[in-house]
Order: structure tokens, then C-alpha cells, then sequence
């Protein structure tokens, strides 16, 4: 498995709109637009930082995945995500290595991007996400 960066670090917020005054009104960083992934229950907002970004996560369900992420831990980091070469054989590689998966197969993430995560039980707590553009 070739690991080529950090994508970007997801973080989960109730509000986008509340949510990106700080990333672009304090930290000055461009709003690079928003996207809405149906099959995550999801709308999401990037904001470039050099060859990486910042991406906030908005549930668009109550039962949505954030939502759940929300209600039981707060606003905040959710995931960090690494670029892969190729994501299906990096998902071969670590089950073989004996990491659990919440993803067998990459599903289609914002932006076109096959991604797939890493359940946290094997990962010391971190929910990680690989992505492939």
C-alpha cells in the first residue's frame, strides 16, 4: 500500500454555514465549496490548506452517521483521511494484515473520491478513512 498524503481531516459540525466563519473568517482560509453525498446522509464543505484540505461534515439526517458522531461525542474531529494509490489493494493489504474494516469495498465520497474506513477498534481509537482520486 502506497500512502501519498493526508487528504484532509473531516470534522463534524451541526451548522456548515456556523461552522466555516471560523476556518474562513479567523483562519482566512478559501471556501472551496459544498457537496451533498445522498448515501451518507451527508453535506460537505473543503477548505484548501497547501496540498491538503479541511472538510466539515453536516448530518442531513437525524439518523445520518454525523449525527450519531455528534450526539455521542460532540462537535470536533471525526476522521483523518489518507490518499492512496489504490484503494482496493490497500483494503486487501490491511485485512490480510488483520485490520477490521467498516468498508470491504470503497464507496463513492465527495468530489468522485473512492474512499473506505478503517473500523477504530483497530486503529487506536481513530476512525480512518482512505481515499482514492
Amino acid at each position: 500500500m502506497k500512502i501519498l498524503k493526508i487528504d484532509h481531516l473531516g470534522i463534524a459540525v451541526n451548522n456548515i454555514e456556523n461552522g466555516k466563519k471560523f476556518w474562513t473568517d479567523v483562519l482566512g482560509l478559501d471556501f472551496e465549496g459544498s457537496e451533498t453525498v445522498a448515501e451518507q446522509k451527508v453535506t460537505t464543505a473543503f477548505f484548501p490548506v497547501g496540498e491538503s484540505e479541511v472538510e466539515l461534515l453536516e448530518s442531513t439526517a437525524p439518523d445520518g452517521p454525523i449525527a450519531k458522531y455528534i450526539e455521542k461525542r460532540g462537535e470536533g474531529l471525526q476522521h483523518i483521511a489518507f490518499r492512496v494509490e489504490n484503494i482496493e489493494e490497500a483494503l486487501e493489504e490491511l485485512k490480510e494484515k488483520g485490520i477490521r474494516l467498516i468498508d470491504e469495498k470503497p464507496r463513492k465520497g465527495a468530489g468522485g473520491a473512492k474512499i473506505a474506513f478503517l473500523h477504530p477498534k483497530s486503529t487506536s481509537g481513530i476512525l480512518v478513512e482512505l481515499c482514492e482520486r
